[in-house]
């Protein structure tokens, strides 16, 4: 494994920007027999820096992010993370899946750099590029750490998730709604469980991640749905679509922000063997629809992107831009958005 290249961003052609973050005298390679972490390997590592900035050209809202993992036991086969373990000489397949990277010292780092003085307490996004919450993280418990670094310094900042391990955090981001701004977003693309044990396998399932929405609601903290990816020709019929929405609604959203699936290299070649194994009579479909690049046509994500706005409007809900923080008020969304160009968030 290449360790000399696991920086914080990979710089433009997909080569490290930066210095290393750690070396290979700095990694502990660990198995566990126990049946949920069976086939997985863990490298541990001790991280130099865990702030990384989000590369000028990206079109994320937020500046900062947080990654205390790389790679991910969710193994949501369209994961545009995939392609970081190139980086590593990893297969962005199964390697993605059961090659999991630690930062086990992550939150004692981002303690030491937010108290630095070049430190301006931007907002930081976790949960963007690897699930903080997936299935490691009830083994190696970072995030209360973290959270709470983020506490102490009255820091802004926001989660988006699959996972259910959240509540477990639910008073430390309580505690911490009370000092700064906090968002929380739960990613649900759609409800179709034969869908979600082969396309999401190692997440918990839809309806389980709005109970986490309803929990988090109860709890006084507003908690927005990135109803991601809505997949073509799988989840996006009309009724699917209501469906969703009605449900999402009724688990006391806040707002829900569609986006359709975006296959970048990695993620697709992963994700057409496992249409051409699941569904091969979809997968000229696909090679059609997304001829031109990673995005579906702009026409087919207005398309979608419309009809949600109309069902959340339907069921008193709204959109708003994923990251942001849960105390800043969403603008009023036009009657039609018309994008100029590709404009998904690369969240998924």
């Amino acid at each position: 494994m290449r360790w000399q290249n696991l920086t914080q961003e990979p710089g433009e052609h997909g080569r490290a920007a930066d210095p290393a973050l750690f070396g290979a005298d700095a990694v502990t390679t660990r198995t566990f027999d126990t049946p949920e972490f069976r086939g997985m390997t863990f490298h541990e590592v001790r991280a130099r820096s865990v702030l990384n900035r989000v590369p000028g050209a990206s079109r994320m809202p937020f500046e900062w992010t947080v990654n205390p993992y790389r790679g991910c036991t969710h193994a949501c086969v369209y994961c545009f993370a995939r392609r970081t373990h190139s980086y590593l000489d990893l297969d962005t397949g199964i390697g993605f899946d059961t090659q999991i990277v630690v930062k086990v010292n992550a939150p004692e780092v981002l303690r030491r750099e937010l108290a630095s003085p070049r430190w301006q307490g931007e907002h930081i996004a976790m949960g963007t590029n690897v699930d903080c919450y997936q299935r490691a993280e009830g083994r190696y418990q970072l995030m209360p750490g973290i959270l709470t670094a983020l506490r102490e310094r009255a820091n802004p900042f926001s989660i988006l998730t699959k996972g259910t391990l959240i509540l477990r955090d639910l008073e430390i981001l309580r505690q911490a709604a009370e000092v700064t701004d906090v968002g929380v977003s739960v990613s649900v693309g759609f409800l179709d469980d034969e869908l979600w044990r082969t396309v999401e396998p190692g997440t918990p399932a839809p309806g389980r991640r709005l109970d986490v929405v309803r929990a988090l609601s109860e709890a006084g903290l507003g908690c927005g749905v990135l109803m991601a990816p809505v997949i073509p020709f799988l989840s996006d019929h009309p009724d699917q679509l209501r469906a969703t929405v009605r449900a999402i609604a009724a688990a006391g959203a806040t707002s829900v922000t569609p986006l359709t699936l975006h296959l970048r290299p990695g993620a697709r070649e992963w994700f057409m063997a496992w249409l051409a194994h699941h569904h091969p009579h979809l997968t000229s479909r696909y090679d059609r629809l997304y001829a031109d690049g990673a995005y579906a046509p702009t026409w087919y994500q207005r398309r979608i992107t419309r009809q949600v706005h109309e069902l959340a409007r339907e069921y008193g809900i709204g959109p708003t831009r994923a990251g942001m923080p849960r105390r800043t008020p969403a603008p009023d969304a036009p009657e039609e958005p018309e994008p100029a160009g590709p404009v998904q968030l690369s969240l998924l």
